[in-house]
């Protein structure tokens, strides 16, 4: 029998590493092809992995709770000959390394050419040995830099100088450790890394600023980057979270529950947001009453088309439309500009009992009412039973938020990054209420509700986000009934 690489797959373009949180077989275990075998998180969501082959889960080489690369083998399936005949057949002898050059990635930093190689390889001494099967090579190839870390090959740096191979991977970060890293006038090179290769990540920025960085060189002084001690593998942290007051101890009788990586993530996420965005909150009530004699004279006609249909998906239709009309609330910041945003993508967030997802619905404003009901639906249930894909969870321009369905009057939720505005959806009830009916006042039984926006005062007015709320209102007020 042969035996199949199972990987750590890439789960989006942006994405470089992944924690295996929940191995669903044991070693021993029979599995069938593309049936679910291990769940894995990421900075973008929860997914469950399936097999690449059919056969029996022979070996596991990472454990739950491990944070590896892209492309790592975690596991190892023996899979009959059947199955075995589509794998590639592994070669005697690995391939030779590929000459120094650097690897370009769509989110990598502009990498300067390389200068020919020199004419006699580092000795094997120097290269770690590889851990990954010589199948995975050509994969694992593409997601790290063509010099392996510890090598004393070098480039250009731009500047006559030269540039280490692990300094070409530190310098390739992500866009958003970029963007911050420019917002705040840092030094990326300055400050230390626990990425790999010691490479800097969101939260190296964060802690960073958390203890407060120096202050910038003047103008046409370069700074001289901060030594930096060479971070050790084992101990670095997979995900450095704000932390809390120091000295805090459990007492007799309490129970400790570890953060999962999506809470952690989560926490990371707000507390940059809330540190990033100066939020201002506008509020205002909305009468439903027309949605909900809407709601009550098709909502039967919905359900036998498979579709529920929510007050939900008519704030959503409101919104969506609304933001066509207002461009600088569908928008996001990027250093000292704006952009607004081509397309309108609508984040749903959904509450697990894990923790918060945020699926988003592209295009959202080409749908129409039965299609964004749909959507809601959809994604909703798919993010609860884990089988969304990354592409699903990415590329939002605006979110909606709607802890009314728990009950709660209003809220002042914190703005989703790198977004400009979030809409917070209140309980909907029946209330008495003041209308004027024929000229004359009169009391009345409404269904009301509260509709609350958070957004980013550099670059929305406190007027653009009134003027965007009263339009919301009044679409839904005045929903036309061709449109359900």
């Amino acid at each position: 029998m042969a035996k199949i690489d199972v990987i750590m797959p890439q789960m989006g373009e942006s994405i470089a590493e992944g924690t295996l949180s929940r191995w669903i077989k044991k070693v021993g275990d029979p599995v069938k092809r593309d049936e679910p075998i291990f769940e894995i998180s990421t900075d973008k969501v929860d997914a469950e992995i399936p097999s690449p082959a059919a056969g029996v889960l022979a070996e596991i080489l990472v454990q739950e709770g491990e944070t590896v690369a892209v492309q790592t083998v975690v596991a190892k399936i023996e899979s009959d000959a059947g199955a075995a005949a589509t794998a590639p057949e592994k070669p005697a002898t690995p391939p030779a390394p590929p000459p120094a050059a650097p690897v370009a990635t769509k989110s990598a930093a502009p990498v300067q050419p390389s200068p020919p190689p020199p004419p006699a390889p580092a000795p094997a001494a120097s290269r770690p040995a590889a851990t990954a099967s010589p199948a995975a090579a050509p994969a694992a190839a593409a997601t790290r830099p063509a010099t392996e870390p510890g090598s004393t090959s070098r480039q250009a740096d731009g500047n006559g100088g030269a540039e280490s191979a692990e300094e070409r991977l530190r310098r390739r970060s992500t866009p958003l450790v970029r963007k911050m890293a420019a917002e705040h006038n840092l030094d990326i090179s300055a400050i230390p890394g626990s990425g790999l290769a010691g490479r800097v990540t969101k939260n190296d920025i964060l802690g960073y600023l958390e203890q407060g960085a120096p202050a910038p060189a003047s103008a046409g002084i370069a700074a001289p980057a901060a030594p930096r001690p060479a971070p050790s593998p084992a101990a670095a942290p997979s995900v450095s979270v704000p932390a809390g007051p120091t000295g805090v101890e459990p007492w007799p009788g309490d129970r400790v529950e570890p953060w999962s990586r999506i809470r952690k993530l989560t926490a990371e996420h707000m507390v940059m947001s809330r540190r990033v965005s100066p939020h201002v909150n506008t509020i205002f009530e909305i009468d439903y009453t027309r949605i909900a004699q809407l709601r009550a004279k098709k909502k039967k006609e919905y359900a036998d088309r498979g579709v529920n249909l929510t007050y939900l998906a008519f704030i959503a239709k409101a919104v969506a439309d609304g933001l066509r009309a207002h461009p600088v609330v569908n928008a996001a910041v990027s250093g000292e500009s704006t952009i607004l945003r081509r397309d309108i993508n609508l984040g749903i967030a959904v509450a697990l009992e894990w923790g918060l997802i945020v699926p988003v619905i592209k295009h959202a404003d080409e749908l129409s009412l039965v299609g964004l009901a749909r959507a809601i639906n959809d994604l909703g249930e798919r993010a609860r039973t884990k089988k969304l894909s990354p592409d699903e969870v990415q590329k939002g321009t605006f979110t909606i938020t709607n802890p009314g369905v728990f009950g709660s009057v209003i809220g002042t939720p914190i703005i989703n990054q790198p977004q400009a505005a979030i809409l917070c959806v209140g309980s909907i009830e029946k209330q008495p209420a003041v209308i004027t009916v024929d000229g004359s006042d009169t009391l009345a039984i409404r269904t009301k509700g509260m509709l609350s926006l958070a957004f980013d005062h550099r670059i929305v007015d406190g007027a653009d986000a009134d003027r965007f709320m009263a339009d919301v209102k009044q679409r839904l007020q005045e929903f036309p009934e061709g449109a359900v």
